[in-house]
């Protein structure tokens, strides 16, 4: 196996599978500790799920502690009108502020989903509000990446929805995310849709996919992870590969979870690579 350009994170989503964030509210700490176990090098929180290591200084303090890396803090807000609220305004700049305390990390932004009603409209506003966000952002020495889901309700999760939102991103500011889980649950194929969009590309999701609406357990499912990791390596593609897995095993066991993947990554993923 040859040298590897980038490597592998986790995402603290893994520990919020009960749907409304409170089952692990406030221990961040925890789960960077667990990362760091599963033999993972970063990990990318959740604006609002942060608890105490909201604080800079306590998260640098407990990130150093386990050696582990802030990849990138996960923002997700509404952004459904034709400009960004006050309210949103003042949530994205704490975030951005709090992001810029770590050099290289990234801020990874998520629209809320809220239904599929004015879709072309909504479409077209969130464009608006994620460039107008990364701006603010690369002002601050903040790199973006915008991240699509693919929740019955969200408008960010179908072919159409990719081929309006990410034409529309101001490249200079903001990348993409692609999110192989949300990818193939939107029903495209994700690997097609990464060489499609390639330039856009500056951080990577990972999630096991078995049906619609039904993630699995990393690496039991149908996502061709050897085969995306494979082109990301053949391409030179150097950044994070965060592991965000949805398996229903991760509401009960999200830290059984988060050290299979670890394992599974070490054990199976990288030596299969050529």
């Amino acid at each position: 196996m040859t040298d590897i350009p980038f490597r592998f994170g986790a995402e603290v989503y893994t520990w919020f599978m009960d749907g409304n964030g409170k089952a692990h509210q406030g221990e961040l700490g925890h789960m960077i500790e667990v990362t760091a176990r599963a033999g993972f090098d970063s990990i990318e929180p959740i604006a609002g799920w942060m608890g105490e290591l909201s604080d800079p200084d306590k998260l640098a303090a407990k990130l150093n502690e386990h050696g582990i890396e802030l990849a990138a803090i996960a923002l997700t807000l509404p952004w459904n009108n034709p400009e960004e609220t006050e309210e949103e305004i003042k949530k994205a700049d704490e975030i951005i502020e709090l992001t810029s305390k770590f050099p290289g990390a990234m801020l990874c932004l998520v629209h809320a989903p809220a239904g599929r009603h004015d879709v072309a409209a909504r479409r077209k506003n969130l464009v608006a509000n994620l460039n107008s966000v990364a701006r603010r952002a690369a002002e601050k020495g903040v790199e973006s990446t915008f991240h699509p889901n693919s929740p019955s309700s969200s408008i960010t999760r179908t072919e159409e929805d990719y081929d309006v939102i990410l034409p529309g991103l101001d490249p200079e500011v903001i990348g993409w995310t692609p999110d192989v889980g949300h990818i193939i649950n939107g029903e495209m194929d994700p690997l097609a849709k990464m060489k499609e969009y390639e330039s856009l590309i500056n951080l990577v999701h990972y999630k096991d996919w078995q049906a619609p609406h039904e993630f699995a357990l990393m690496g039991e499912g149908k996502v061709d992870l050897v085969g995306i990791t494979q082109w990301l390596k053949d391409i030179g593609y150097d950044g994070w590969i965060i592991c965000e897995d949805e398996a229903p095993r991760a509401v009960d066991h999200p830290d059984e979870v988060t050290l299979h993947d670890g394992q599974w990554i070490k054990n199976d993923l990288l030596p299969a690579l050529t």
